[in-house]
């Protein structure tokens, strides 16, 4: 028995990244979520979520120390 995989489509970095900016927002379509699971890998859209995670809170975080700095707290 010989172990013949197709190798299906890759998903790029833009279509993860578009996808979990999309799914942040909650507006994730159909179409785009049944490629994500049928092409995709976990590892890939968990590790740009845990990216995306971290950029967010740092901007915040960024934002709220430029805002109490401008305050004069």
């Amino acid at each position: 028995m010989s172990d013949h995989k197709e190798k299906a489509p890759r998903i790029g970095l833009r279509a993860i990244l578009g996808s979990v900016l999309a799914s942040f927002g909650g507006v994730q379509s159909r179409e785009r979520h049944e490629r994500d699971f049928q092409h995709g890998r976990a590892r890939d859209f968990i590790l740009v979520g845990v990216l995306v995670t971290v950029l967010f809170i740092a901007t915040i975080w960024g934002i709220v120390r430029l805002v109490i700095g401008l305050a004069g707290a």
